[in-house]
């Protein structure tokens, strides 16, 4: 039951923003993946089970991935104009896999 609920959180948002994306204010549409589902669900996991101080650790380490986001969407709007659609989508994934490397390195360090 609970995986059935969470493939209907995901169906959801999937919905609201093909919807959203028809409407004069499209660009809505990139908030709702934003929403943070995932990461109640994380800090409530590390928050029963590990001590208020690796939850800390958890938000800033969450923060921190935020980078590899912006770079993702650098890569979108500045390749939008240049490469097809599927080629702008692939090497801005790209460059977020790179920047996720990255941040996993230097936060290992």
């Amino acid at each position: 039951m609970s995986l059935l609920f969470k493939c209907l959180l995901g169906a959801a948002a999937v919905l609201v923003i093909a919807l959203l994306s028809k409407t004069r204010n499209f660009y809505i549409a990139g908030l709702v993946p934003l929403f943070p589902t995932f990461a109640l669900i994380a800090h409530y996991i590390v928050g029963t089970e590990r001590s208020a101080a690796d939850l800390r650790t958890t938000a800033l380490f969450g923060l921190a991935s935020l980078l590899p986001y912006a770079v993702y969407l650098a890569a979108v709007y500045w390749l939008a104009l240049r490469l097809p659609l599927g080629a702008t989508l692939a090497v801005a994934t790209l460059a977020w896999c790179v920047a996720a490397g990255a941040l996993l390195l230097a936060w290992n360090a």
